[in-house]
């Protein structure tokens, strides 16, 4: 799997005002950014983007994945860009 491939997979089954994936096709590293984590814990936030890997996940396709989620507002207040 490549970076964009996966970038892909979780925009489609999350809408994202912002979305970097890094990584070296086992370990990956994402910075998501979506009005859908408003008023979700970081544990639920984690289990949305869970969900649109479905079974890659399980399968080891996606071996890993860091993630730091943020809701549009709280991205802004970390300097993230509009």
């Amino acid at each position: 799997m490549t970076a964009e491939e996966l970038r892909s997979i979780i925009s489609a089954g999350l809408p994202c005002e912002h979305l970097a994936v890094e990584g070296d096709g086992a370990h990956w590293y994402a910075t998501i950014v979506s009005e859908g984590f408003a008023g979700l814990r970081p544990i639920q936030r984690h289990q949305r983007v869970y969900a649109t890997l479905g079974e890659r996940i399980q399968t080891n396709e996606v071996h890993a994945l860091s993630m730091k989620t943020f809701t549009p507002a709280e991205w802004l207040a970390q300097g993230g860009d509009a």
